[in-house]
């Protein structure tokens, strides 16, 4: 891996090939990047990753949704429809860990890239898929976007306030999970060689990480034969447990539990509810969970939200604010847990984006790459496997490659 010092992270000297883009398969290849994998990540062309598209927001031109998920990876541009660009990547299979993609199935298959071909060339060879619907099944060659999968699996259903319509969650929950149900099962995968030496295929979908997401939701229709419904920000199974208004805000409390629910009663100065017959278990709460949440309501709108975190943190109650995106990056705790990072982009310049969340005692994380300009590595990694400074050239002029080494 060509960078100053050695990345400290547990799988430094992996190398991983990304032809995925957008966002399930561009965050496995971060995820495993912070980990310390060289991923190379490898765009088409014209035009690369279609997330560079992404104008709004832009950080001085440069698409910020781009930036953020790209970070940690050294990028080479490539015509795989041209047989030179198909060469180079053949080349780069021999000694590759991992090749992620995330095309429609077929696609690789008209390439000549398909994994029979590449499993020939290198054994041990991970080869993951993430698509719409996954690898086999009646809706395998069915095209996939995450708003898509959330409503296909159910997700959209449990979603949002009862009787309105049916809503997404705020952010990508399927493209998000199906790149960490990727990183899992490349990390499998890659115990599995490390044992054998045998690569194989991992394949997972957007409809399935968003199915994943329903197991209370599922567990409660196993056991009923009826589908939940949506409950707002309220749990499923327990009361109180969602967020109430107060004087200046929302705060969520958490009473997945009787001894919550009794500290609870006290902390808003009705410990006559504990014996109340409406809510002294958890099924009468949730029987009578409007009626709960109306007396609670009415205590809590007298206070400002920090107040009340104060006194249930006193009281040992988990409870906190519902805050923005930028009050929750902004927060000590997401500092204090690198959740913020700051990086510098050769066109954007100055930059921020999200850090690790995973931690490690002996083998830490890193980020020291910003997200690469299209064809930023192309000449270094074109070097790196053998090819000449006139080869190179060659591949520049005829538009197999795009190289931005000097930017």
């Amino acid at each position: 891996m060509s960078t100053t010092s050695r990345h400290p992270g547990p799988l430094a000297g992996m190398r991983v090939l990304e032809l995925s883009q957008i966002m399930a398969g561009p965050t496995c290849g971060m995820m495993l990047a912070d980990m310390g994998a060289d991923v190379i990540k490898i765009e088409k062309l014209p035009g690369g990753d279609d997330s560079r598209g992404y104008r709004e927001p832009a950080v001085n031109g440069v698409s910020a949704p781009f930036m953020i998920l790209n970070r940690n990876k050294r990028g080479m541009a490539i015509n795989l429809k041209d047989p030179e660009g198909k060469e180079i990547l053949l080349r780069m299979v021999r000694d590759a860990d991992v090749l992620t993609e995330n095309y429609r199935l077929g696609t690789m298959e008209k390439l000549g890239l398909e994994y029979d071909v590449l499993h020939a060339i290198n054994p041990g060879l991970i080869y993951c898929a993430v698509s719409g619907y996954g690898r086999t099944g009646p809706y395998r060659a069915k095209a996939g976007f995450d708003l898509i999968a959330q409503g296909f699996s159910g997700l959209m259903s449990v979603t949002g306030e009862p009787g309105r319509p049916p809503v997404k969650t705020g952010n990508s929950v399927a493209d998000i999970n199906a790149g960490l149900l990727s990183v899992s099962g490349i990390l499998a995968a890659y115990a599995h060689k490390l044992k054998t030496g045998q690569g194989q295929v991992v394949d997972t979908s957007l409809m399935e990480a968003a199915m994943q997401q329903t197991y209370w939701q599922a567990a409660s229709y196993f056991a009923t034969g009826e589908s939940p419904g949506p409950t707002g920000s309220a749990h499923l199974l327990t009361a109180p447990y969602q967020a109430f208004p107060t004087r200046d805000g929302w705060v969520n409390i958490g009473g997945a539990n009787q001894g919550n629910w009794q500290r609870i009663a006290e902390v808003l100065g009705h410990p006559e509810w504990r014996s109340d017959p409406r809510f002294e278990t958890n099924s009468r709460r949730m029987e009578n969970i409007q009626d709960l949440c109306a007396v609670m309501s009415d205590v809590l709108k007298m206070q400002d939200t920090a107040f009340w975190v104060e006194a249930f943190d006193a009281a040992g109650v988990p409870a906190g604010p519902v805050n923005t995106i930028g009050q929750a990056l902004s927060h000590p705790q997401a500092l204090a847990r690198g959740m913020v990072i700051e990086l510098e982009h050769p066109q954007a310049g100055h930059t921020q984006a999200l850090g690790c969340p995973i931690h490690f005692s002996l083998t830490p994380t890193r980020v020291d790459r910003p997200a690469p300009v299209l064809g930023q590595h192309t000449r270094e990694l074109l070097l790196e496997y053998g090819y000449d400074e006139g080869q190179i050239a060659h591949f520049v002029a005829a538009g197999v490659v795009v190289d931005a080494s000097e930017v």
